[in-house]
């Protein structure tokens, strides 16, 4: 019953930064792992980072080094932390949620909530 809100997309200009939140309302378990997706207009949705309960992230790799996901587990809020943007970089990126999972997981349809969406964009 675990409901996602985020926060934060905007316009930026190439080079500049943004951070993104997520919000869950109905407390995750502690194994779960709480991702960053995006899709671009005309592009699947992709993986962007992940974060486990207990703090193990992950990335994909054109944003590894430039994105930082966090999450404080006692405010049921994670964070992506967007530095160095590109324009290829615009998407609505939107918050994801696997429930009961100790292990990192990437595809779309391992995760078992999603939140509506934020939209970044990214001038160049």
């Amino acid at each position: 019953q675990v409901r996602l809100v985020e926060s934060g997309g905007g316009l930026v200009q190439a080079g500049g930064s943004l951070t993104l939140s997520c919000v869950a309302s109905g407390r995750p378990s502690s194994r779960s792992i709480m991702a960053w997706f995006r899709q671009a207009p005309g592009k699947e949705r992709q993986f962007v980072a992940a974060i486990t309960g207990s703090g193990n992230t992950d990335y994909a790799d054109s944003v590894r080094d430039r994105f930082r996901i966090s999450r404080d587990n006692s405010k049921n809020t994670a964070w992506l932390q967007m530095f160095s943007l590109k324009p290829e970089d615009t998407a609505v990126y939107t918050c994801a949620l696997a429930d009961f999972t100790g292990r990192m997981v990437y595809s779309v349809e391992k995760y078992d909530y999603w939140g509506q969406g934020t939209q970044v964009s990214v001038s160049s």
